[in-house]
């Protein structure tokens, strides 16, 4: 493919709720540009954009896709997201590569809750919005009732641009309001233009919403309207190109992907509205964080914005770059912003899905890839040592499911370790730690289905068996009354023996862990064993007597004892210690303690009774609710960690993807005395097992 000027560059994200139709939309563009020579279906799996095994097993996009075609002299980058919610942060790293987002519209099912996020993450991300209505020749699509909708559901600033002509259910003819004209297709998909069909007053009633979105644009054309006097097919055009370019106008096209029905209208009127890349500079900022504009031109210093990462075993590791301005190339010196570093660039690659070509240089505007840079990760900026400027990186939604992850064979921690860092290279919403309380891994992603993708591509990319369960919960064990105990440990062999004798009181104390101290008089334990008995306790409180849980809030203050000039030892001292916690914590009234976590849930005014409900059966306290506008509150509560491993599909569930929530832990609170006594049976079975 030729080199374009930014001024002939597109870059169209798709997006929109699952099942809408993205990927065939993207299908039909690429096999109308003739990139590809077939139209891939994703039922048959041979999709240009679906092409990871995991995406043809579930037949979904799960991450985001690349692929340029040439239309009309203009180089269209499609960047195709996923739908699903759990894989919304491909959505993210499409929203910050794209000038434009073309959000898909099923003609059937209409505006759904995938739709809205997809507007509102266009609108985050500042980019022009367009809508698609998909699937016109299924005989259930409905695009009158779609198109009321939209309008509805966003406003005045919907307009259509390309219309149906349903008869008997069949929409084979579309109007194309710009040029007042009709084209009809065949079978195959190759349009004819035919006579504008009587449609009654719905089609001057859509000519007049255009014709009222193009007077908005501008006085000259205001001052016409109300004159009577009728627009140009040029002022049509122009006036909605720059209302689309300000944001004032959603220009609304439609048509059929199966059988790439209007698809040509498409990719017409995006070469007309889109704006281009040379449009759509960014401002960064220097080292000092101080503003710096960046104008899209070929000749400047060059900046990108590396906004997708592949770490496969089999194609290396590959840095998909959006640049903004100069050009990325192997003899172009560029540093990460993040590390200080200077990268290698041993070539630069365009990628079609899957495929990939060698290219000159990735120029201003355009969007390629980078294979094998050492440390470069997702929403890094890559920039030229002589202007060094951080551009804005990737705002990604929060991981709020989290399992543990064990090794199907015992002795792989390591390996499931390193796989699961490898796939959070690639994904940044995938989180992965250590519990060093509960000894488990954890693994955090955006719900189920994420953490089963993950799974899945474990073992497929790096033969790495795993499994995920409940974590476990890592309580505390305290004391609530003040006790005194002895600990001797007296033992003899031949030659030296062991003696160790300590006086100890115990009484809970605010600490996080132990507060020691001594009061010892007249030499009753010498000085110098006092770091052995110290060292004694605090070994000591990792096992609770409960259950075995780590001991906190505790003072221990060694006040007597006794002690053999010959058999005394360290170890004696540190043994003695111990058996006098053993003895003294169970008369201190020992209690299990939980953990509480700050809940701060998003959701819509409808599900605001359904929330506190739940919290409330979840063993939590609601302490108040704000509004967060758009018909949107805020709960926060705090709840009880034990009964939140499932609340990520609650509320998935209950406000249809619309609810978000953020859950962190605040503090430890004393467990209810029958939730107590089941976790402490569990933890004694589970000790009895090993």
């Amino acid at each position: 493919m030729k080199q374009y000027d930014a001024k002939k560059i597109l870059n169209i994200a798709l997006a929109g709720h699952s099942g809408c139709g993205k990927t065939s939309v993207a299908e039909s563009i690429l096999y109308l540009a003739k990139v590809s020579d077939r139209l891939g279906k994703i039922a048959d799996g041979n999709t240009t954009l679906d092409f990871d095994s995991e995406e043809i097993k579930r037949q979904a996009s799960i991450m985001t896709a690349v692929a340029p075609i040439e239309w009309k002299n203009t180089k269209i980058n499609l960047i195709d997201t996923p739908g699903l919610f759990d894989f919304a942060g491909g959505v993210a790293e499409g929203m910050r590569a794209a000038d434009t987002a073309l959000i898909v519209v099923s003609g059937k099912d209409g505006v759904n809750v995938g739709t809205e996020k997809a507007v509102e993450a266009a609108t985050k991300a500042g980019l022009t919005k367009m809508f698609f209505v998909n699937g016109l020749c299924d005989e259930d699509a409905r695009f009158y009732r779609v198109f009321e909708t939209l309008k509805a559901t966003f406003g005045p600033t919907v307009c259509p641009v390309v219309v149906p002509h349903i008869v008997d259910g069949q929409a084979n003819t579309y109007v194309n309001l710009f040029n007042y004209k009709a084209y009809e297709y065949d079978a195959k998909g190759n349009p004819k233009p035919t006579a504008l069909p009587d449609m009654g007053d719905r089609l001057e009633g859509l000519r007049e919403a255009i014709k009222e979105a193009v007077a908005e644009t501008s006085e000259e054309l205001m001052e016409k309207y109300f004159a009577g006097e009728e627009f140009t097919p040029e002022e049509i055009i122009l006036g909605v190109s720059q209302g689309v370019k300000d944001g004032t106008i959603c220009p609304v096209f439609c048509g059929d992907a199966h059988n790439t029905f209007a698809i040509d209208q498409l990719l017409d009127s995006l070469t007309w509205l889109a704006p281009s890349a040379a449009q759509c500079g960014e401002i960064g900022v220097d080292l000092d964080g101080e503003p710096v504009e960046l104008n899209v031109n070929k000749d400047a210093a060059a900046a990108a914005i590396v906004f997708k990462t592949v770490a496969d075993p089999f194609i290396g590791r590959l840095s998909y770059v959006k640049c903004i301005s100069g050009k990325i190339a192997p003899d172009v010196p560029v540093i990460n912003m993040r590390t200080g570093a200077q990268e290698r660039i041993s070539k630069v690659l365009t990628m079609t899905g899957k495929k990939q070509s060698d290219t000159d240089y990735i120029g201003a505007g355009d969007i390629g890839a980078i294979p094998k840079l050492i440390s470069a990760k997702t929403g890094d900026t890559l920039c030229s040592p002589l202007r060094k400027v951080i551009l804005d990186g990737i705002d990604y939604p929060v991981s709020s499911y989290t399992m543990a992850i064990y090794p199907a064979k015992k002795g792989d921690e390591d390996k499931v370790a390193q796989a699961v860092g490898k796939l959070a290279d690639e994904d940044p919403t995938i989180r992965f730690e250590s519990n060093h309380e509960t000894h488990e891994m954890l693994v955090s992603g955006l719900g189920e289905q994420h953490l089963d993708v993950v799974i899945s591509r474990m073992k497929s990319k790096y033969n790495v068996d795993a499994k995920l369960q409940t974590p476990k919960i890592a309580y505390r064990e305290t004391i609530r009354k003040k006790v005194s105990a002895q600990g001797r440990y007296k033992k003899q062999s031949g030659g030296h023996g062991q003696f160790g004798d300590v006086w100890i009181e115990f009484e809970p104390f605010d600490t996080d862990s132990l507060e020691f101290a001594e009061r010892v008089v007249g030499g009753a334990v010498p000085k110098n064993f006092f770091p052995a008995v110290e060292k004694g306790l605090r070994d000591a409180i990792k096992k609770g007597v409960l259950a075995g849980y780590p001991t906190v809030g505790i003072k221990a203050t060694l006040y007597d004892g006794s002690y053999h000039p010959v058999d005394s030892s360290e170890m004696s001292f540190k043994t003695a210690a111990s058996l006098a916690y053993k003895n003294g914590i169970p008369n201190a009234m020992p209690t299990l303690l939980e953990p509480i976590g700050s809940l701060k849930a998003c959701v819509p005014d409808n599900n605001m009774g359904d929330v506190m409900g739940e919290v409330n059966k979840r063993r939590g306290r609601v302490l108040g609710m704000s509004p967060a506008g758009q018909g949107m509150q805020v709960v926060e509560a705090e709840v009880p960690m034990a009964e939140m491993s499932d609340f990520s599909t609650f509320i998935r569930q209950i406000t249809q993807g619309r609810g978000s929530f953020e859950f962190n832990f605040a503090r430890y609170e004393d467990c209810p005395a029958n939730v107590a006594q089941k976790v402490i049976e569990k933890a004694k079975a589970e000790m009895d097992e090993d």
